[in-house]
């Protein structure tokens, strides 16, 4: 390991500020000058190598840091750091600030030989291959020529030969099948032990609780700390003992142009490891399903296309004999005047579109849909454990991996989780209360406005559209801040909390943030679709907030359509915000990062420093593409009934979003330390839990937002000729009202009713309800029809429940988990796995016996370098307590 400045840096710098015309260039690792024919091969290696100096030895890992002016502190403990990991047996080179294009960095290469990996991998419990897989595959899927178009070469899909595997033993290591032991372990898997040595050695001699280089990159002690990408990902390296698998990720994989083909799973998993590969797996998958609803959801909306003539209902409001003639109660205090039903005519149609008898089919369909999901997702799940050689994956071992902070003692004072969704409910009730202020503002705005004789936009832009659009905008904008601030929240509960794990801090994390973010997102829609126009009380005696702001009404077509309207802002703008800070943040920062080296020469921009440049994928990256999908999942489940186009756009969204993802981890992050996971995690329950809540609401929403109950009722019960028709639905669902029996601080202002109104002899107001009219023995109070429609209402959500319930229970029971051509072969490899140890482990002991009877006595299980490696053991282990 070198520090100091050797004598070939002038050089260096010389080379740099074009001053070396005598047709040398200077060695890396030798004070020599070699020839200029040399030159472009130092060069090349620069650009590309991921090696040693010496070209030998792989570079594990990268250490980056800057020497600061007060910097002794952290040099004293990098001293000690880099000390104690050279006792472990890594090995360690560096390079000079003066060799790094900012003239200040110096980078750490790290190399783990053989003997530690050995190690770490018997540590770890790291499967490793000792025999070629011999079972017969599958037969060959009939018609499968028709999926050609979507495959990839079979190079790209099956990046390396089918084994059988066994957890690494160093004591028998000649069971295995290595063929070299520089390749015998991928980069992923070394890059893996070395961050698992990092996390673990303490920099301290006075405190060996002080360890871990976590703690070393909080402190400033280090900049950064990551593995290598093999390669620049837009050309292959020109080292033939290179992988180039990073090239063929973006060639195959990472570009737009690929969203059609199939993702090679394989070779993701091979070089970010399987947890970010179960990520790519998941979401392809979730993709695909989502594919069969888009296709229910849009044949449901031509549908309602296609029956636009038979809406009857939608005839009547905008009929001016009908509609025109029935002049409505105001819908605030003061500032709204009476206003004819007919206004109304076009978000009537619109809702039509999606308040249709095809609702409820999709309503059920979606029950039924996210049970397939869940339950194929699992035998997929299940499928890729057995080929990644996950099934018996150590979870104990997992769990013994503790976090370097969890010694960290707790010194700041705990936030109160109540108050801060207190929060969030405040800002809810601050949106309710704008809706409620700004309508009447608008009503007032827009009674003169210009627009009012505009024969298309005229009819569209009306109050409540106004009100609906401006405050869905406006709680999206309230939703992006609050998570910004929840998201801090949530981790530093969570660190406050000091999870033992990494998987029980994820978990942890998962829950708390999940809950933040589904009060955040989905509030206002509940908060429409449940709560508006429910207790709006009757025009003698209305409800209001605080005793200043009236509630809201629905209009007559009901809310469905503001519910629709909200959850398309919401959806949509968070997946549009969500691909820009996904895509857009990233390759501006690296552009911004990376602007000096664009002045020099490409060919002293060394992989170690290309790869610095780029944007660290935190520990928690993963977790927020999980938490991206999975709130987009609660939206097209959870309101699917009022917007069946939801599943088409995450579809959309979806599609992009899987290239978005991959170019992002290809091109624009560092290599992230490969980690094992076997399957989802937490997400797995967060997901069952939205299914079952999704039969739920929906089942509401049909009942309670949809305006399909009051009309079922009518046209089967109350409609008064033999045929069973729409015909009256609208009048018979709006109650009358004496003008003037209405109080003095509910009648409109002078000025704010419409010339119409003065010039007819108007003296009732009609309102949505079912109440008697006045002169009535029961005046203004419920009647029969409400109650049986409340009664259907009900009966109709225990119905819906019950029936999707036991389809889903149904379809969880006849899909088995695992496969069973997979339980067959975990089976049959387990099986030949232990018929080989034993005929291992016999055919061992046969040798022993023969030596023991044919020469010295020789104790068994000794190892020619035991004494060694237990000097190796105890330094690893007083470096890792």
């Amino acid at each position: 390991m070198s520090r100091g400045k050797s004598s070939d840096e002038t050089l260096i710098e010389m080379d740099r500020t074009g001053e070396e015309n005598n047709g040398f260039h200077a060695s890396s690792d030798k004070e020599t000058l070699q020839p200029e024919n040399a030159e472009a091969d130092k060069q090349q290696q620069s650009k590309d190598s991921v090696y040693f100096r010496d070209g030998v030895r792989r570079i594990d890992f990268i250490l980056s840091y800057i020497d600061d002016k007060d910097g002794e502190k952290k040099q004293d403990r990098r001293k000690e750091f880099e000390a104690n990991l050279q006792k472990i047996g890594l090995e360690l080179e560096t390079e000079d600030k003066s060799e790094s294009e900012d003239g200040r960095t110096y980078f750490l290469k790290i190399h783990v030989p053989w003997e530690v990996l050995a190690t770490y991998a018997d540590v770890l419990k790291i499967k490793v291959p000792f025999k070629a897989n011999d079972i017969p595959d599958k037969k060959e899927v009939p018609l499968s020529w028709l999926c050609t178009p979507y495959r990839l070469p079979e190079h790209v899909m099956q990046p390396e030969p089918d084994y059988f595997t066994a957890t690494f033993d160093k004591s028998k290591i000649d069971f295995f099948l290595i063929e070299d032991k520089e390749t015998f372990f991928p980069p992923s898997t070394r890059s893996r032990i070395v961050y698992y040595i990092l996390s673990r050695c303490s920099y301290s001699k006075e405190d060996k609780d002080k360890k871990g280089i976590k703690r070393l990159l909080n402190n400033g002690t280090y900049v950064a700390a990551f593995p290598l990408h093999d390669c620049r990902y837009w050309t292959k390296s020109i080292d033939a003992n290179c992988e180039s698998e990073r090239y063929a990720l973006y060639k195959y994989w990472a570009r737009f142009s690929s969203f059609y083909k199939e993702q090679p799973l394989n070779l993701v998993r091979k070089y970010y490891g399987e947890k970010i590969g179960i990520y790519f797996a998941w979401l392809g998958f979730y993709t695909e399903m989502l594919s069969y609803a888009a296709v229910v959801g849009l044949l449901c909306f031509i549908y309602g296309l296609a029956t636009f003539d038979e809406n009857v209902w939608s005839k009547e409001i905008c009929n001016e004999t009908i509609g025109g003639q029935i002049i409505m109660c105001p819908l605030c205090d003061k500032k709204c005047g009476y206003w004819k039903l007919s206004t109304t005519c076009s978000s009537s149609w619109q809702s039509y579109l999606f308040d249709n008898t095809a609702t409820l089919f999709f309503a059920i369909f979606m029950g039924i849909w996210v049970t397939l999901f869940l339950e194929f997702w699992k035998r997929r799940q299940a499928r890729l454990e057995y080929e990644w050689d996950l099934v018996d994956m150590e979870e104990e071992q997992q769990q013994m991996q503790l976090r370097p902070e969890y010694e960290i003692k707790c010194t700041h004072r705990r936030l109160n989780q109540v108050t801060q969704i207190s929060l969030i409910f405040a800002c809810i009730i601050a949106v309710i209360v704008y809706r409620l202020a700004v309508f009447a503002a608008f009503a007032g705005i827009m009674k003169d406005s210009p627009t009012n004789n505009m024969d298309l936009i005229g009819n569209l832009i009306t109050p409540q559209f106004a009100t609906s659009v401006t405050a869905s905008c406006l709680n999206f904008i309230i939703i992006m801040v609050l998570n910004f601030l929840y998201e801090h929240v949530a981790i530093k509960i969570t660190d406050m909390e000091v999870p033992r794990t990494h998987v029980e801090y994820e978990n942890k994390l998962t829950v708390k943030m999940f809950l933040f973010q589904f009060v955040n997102y989905y509030s206002s829609c509940f908060y429409v679709a449940f709560f508006k126009g429910k207790f709006v009380g009757y025009p003698g005696d209305y409800s209001y907030m605080f005793g200043k702001w009236r509630n809201e009404e629905c209009e007559p077509g009901g809310c469905l359509i503001e519910l629709t309207t909200q959850l398309v802002i919401v959806m949509v703008g968070k997946q549009v915000w969500g691909n820009i800070q996904e895509a857009l943040v990233p390759w501006l920062r690296n552009w911004w990062v990376s602007r000096s080296a664009r002045s020099h020469p490409e060919s002293l921009y060394s992989r170690w420093e290309q790869d610095h440049d780029l944007q660290s994928f935190s520990q928690l990256g993963l977790f927020y593409e999980y938490l991206e999908m999975v709130i987009q999942f609660g939206f097209i489940t959870l309101f699917v009934a009022s917007f069946p186009l939801a599943p088409l756009l995450a579809l959309m969204n979806n599609i992009l979003e899987v290239r978005v993802d991959a170019w992002k981890f290809t091109t624009q992050f560092r290599r992230p330390v490969a980690a094992k996971a076997h399957s989802i995690g937490v997400w797995d329950e967060i997901l069952n839990m939205i299914a079952v809540f999704s039969v739920v609401t929906n089942a509401f929403i049909v009942a309670f937002t949809s305006d399909m109950i009051p009309r079922l009722v009518y046209k089967y019960a109350y409609h008064l000729d033999t045929e069973s028709t729409m015909e009256g639905y609208i009048n018979n669902s709006l109650s009358v009202f004496n003008i003037s029996e209405i109080p003095e601080k509910n009648r409109p202002e002078d000025g704010e009713n419409p010339d119409w109104f003065y010039s007819s002899n108007i003296t009732t107001c009609r309102y949505r309800d079912y109440r008697y009219p006045p002169g009535h023995e029961k005046q203004y109070t419920y009647t029969m029809q409400f109650w049986h429609i409340f009664a259907a209402k009900f009966a109709f959500i225990i119905i819906m429940e019950h029936v999707v319930f036991v389809v889903k229970f149904f379809v969880a029971w006849l899909i088995p988990d695992v496969p069973s051509d997979v339980e067959a072969r975990t089976k049959r490899e387990r099986y030949l796995i232990q018929e080989y140890l034993h005929n291992y482990e016999l055919e061992k002991l046969k040798i022993q016996l023969s030596q023991n009877q044919n020469g010295p006595s020789i104790e068994p299980c000794t190892c020619p370098d035991a004494d060694a490696m237990s000097v190796k053991l105890e330094v690893s282990s007083d470096c890792l307590t």
